[in-house]
């Protein structure tokens, strides 16, 4: 294949430049402003953007990586690698019997549709060593690199202990860190944790090593240290506004075990409400563990997180007796009805039905009316950076209407599709910049897309597109950021990390993951609903247009965002 005419961001940052690309037995073969001889097939990418495949270091495709070979969505946003197993959750090593225990953790922490996971996932495997195994037979759009998670280890060796996050004994912990190290060995990229408070299972208990002792931790860390590669990343306490002044002695372990093991650390970081500045004392530590021989790498999100709200996923009138009565009808159907203006009054009149405590997410419809101020409708062409005056209570303010009613008229727009998007992280208008200072600060690494996950609450799957629109091309309320230094971020920087050293770059001799944008028309789709995964289970979809073709290891695997159905892409082992 040969790639011609094409503006090159080859992914190390420099000036773009006009030339081509040639590929042979899946490798780049040359990179050249020409080159000579022929090929099987030739693109013609005169005037449109080629970039080295992005590699997404943060998802949660441990289950649906079992059955769905397509890897959606994040292969149509010009993804070729991603990284799973993080946050601390996963599915091996698992005991025959458990395989329920794990689903329902996954499914509480992500929010993965616990039917879908039982219907869809094909198990076959006890150690982490044997689900690689399994991994290493599936054929896929593109290639995924697994992470041993502490959740699955801590319950496989502790049993019902562990789940209840009961102490470890040495005993214990020494068999952790062997588990640990047999995974590394057998190609885990790293092993992952979480200490954050709001990372529950179904039943309310929160993830097994939340509040795991610092000597379980450590060992955690010389599997590494013994194995010689590999990642530990975790999202560390406070990461989720929840105890906040664990933050600092979260820093401090992280650089001290960093050191210890000459390993990097990546954490989950965001700007939370409860202490708003507390990132930047997380980017200044970071940057100051360095000096120390510690690798503490910030991970940070593209955009703001928080609930994608709407009549198909939470709003604030989920629970009252008349939409419940109505849920049941199909979405057009259900929105002209809801249209009525007798059924929006009782609605509105209406009092929540009591919720189920031990159901995760069953209190969000009733807590919504009071965080109206910070909801903002997404519009057409979706706005993750909205003006403090596009706030439902604001519109509603300008136009004389309570604002519950006027989030309810708002929700029935495009047919009752229409999407309004609650920033719980990443988003202060006073300091509308966060999120550009942290992407842009030496230590930090671009991640956090969840791709897989949240599943009824956000797509951020799409990060990696709305980090070349937004940041890169169509920001107005703030400085953009190069492109070549965006492309960068979320190709060679991640795969760096990662020690991925044979991807995320245009040279002669690495992979040939390879994506051709037209990045003039290049956009983003308002998130929508769909119910395609096993046992009918919804999720949130965001589609990208202006991917003309993306290439894994030589083939293409998109042709102007149709699937090929050629699958290259394989199980990554281990670093390289």
């Amino acid at each position: 294949m040969i790639i011609r005419g094409g503006k090159l961001v080859d992914g190390n940052g420099g000036v773009p430049f006009r030339g081509d690309v040639a590929v042979k037995d899946g490798l780049i073969v040359e990179v050249a402003p020409r080159v000579d001889g022929t090929a099987r097939r030739v693109i013609d990418a005169t005037g449109r953007l080629v970039t080295p495949g992005f590699v997404d270091i943060h998802t949660h495709y441990d289950g649906q990586v079992t059955w769905d070979d397509q890897m959606s969505p994040s292969s149509g946003h010009g993804v070729t690698t991603v990284v799973m197993g993080n946050c601390g959750v996963g599915f091996a090593p698992v005991r025959p019997g458990c395989e329920g225990w794990l689903i329902q953790l996954m499914e509480g922490v992500e929010d993965i549709p616990g039917t879908a996971l039982a219907e869809g996932m094909t198990w076959g495997w006890e150690s982490f060593p044997d689900y690689l195994d399994v991994l290493g037979q599936r054929r896929l759009s593109i290639d995924v690199g697994a992470q041993i998670a502490h959740g699955a280890v801590r319950g496989y060796v502790m049993g019902e202990r562990g789940a209840r996050n009961e102490p470890a004994s040495p005993e214990e912990i020494a068999r952790m860190r062997a588990i640990v190290h047999q995974a590394v060995d057998a190609g885990a990229l790293g092993v992952t944790t979480s200490r954050v408070l709001g990372h529950r299972a179904m039943d309310g208990e929160p993830v097994p090593g939340t509040f795991a002792a610092h000597d379980e931790l450590f060992a955690l860390g010389y599997a590494l240290r013994d194995a010689g590669t590999g990642v530990f990343e975790l999202a560390p306490g406070g990461a989720d506004g929840q105890d906040v002044i664990q933050a600092p002695v979260e820093m401090a372990w992280m650089r001290k075990l960093s050191a210890e093991i000459g390993r990097p650390i990546t954490f989950a970081m965001n700007q939370v409400e409860a202490d708003p500045e507390q990132w930047r004392m997380l980017l200044a530590e970071s940057l100051a563990a360095c000096a120390e021989g510690a690798q503490c790498y910030p991970q940070v999100a593209g955009r703001p997180f928080g609930l994608l709200l709407g009549l198909q996923t939470h709003h604030p009138f989920a629970k009252r007796p008349t939409f419940r009565a109505l849920s049941h009808l199909p979405l057009p159907a259900l929105a002209q009805r809801l249209r009525d203006p007798d059924v929006r009054a009782t609605i509105l009149a209406e009092e929540n039905l009591p919720g189920n405590p031990s159901v995760v997410w069953d209190e969000v419809p009733g807590n919504l009316p009071g965080l109206l101020h910070r909801v903002y409708p997404m519009g057409v062409i979706p706005d993750y950076e909205p003006l403090p005056e596009r706030s439902v209570v604001n519109l509603a303010r300008a136009a004389g209407v309570a604002p519950v009613e006027l989030f309810y008229d708002l929700m029935l727009e495009d047919e009752g599709r229409a999407m309004l998007l609650l920033p719980i992280y990443n988003y202060a208008w006073e300091n509308h910049d966060a999120i550009r200072e942290m992407l842009t600060h030496p230590q930090s690494v671009s991640g956090l897309s969840d791709g897989g996950a949240h599943c009824g609450m956000i797509c951020d799957a799409s990060i990696p597109t709305y980090l070349l629109t937004h940041w890169a091309r169509d920001r107005v309320r703030g400085e953009r950021l190069p492109l070549e230094w965006v492309v960068k971020k979320q190709t060679r920087d991640t795969a760096t990390l990662y020690g991925l050293g044979d991807r995320g770059v245009l040279e002669a001799g690495l992979r040939a993951d390879i994506n051709v944008i037209d990045f003039d028309n290049l956009r983003l789709d308002s998130p929508t609903m769909v119910h395609d995964l096993p046992a009918g289970g919804r999720r949130l979809l965001q589609q990208a247009e202006g991917y003309d073709y993306t290439v894994v290891a030589g083939q293409v695997t998109r042709d102007h965002g149709v699937d090929t159905e050629a699958r290259p892409g394989r199980l990554v082992r281990g670093a390289r």
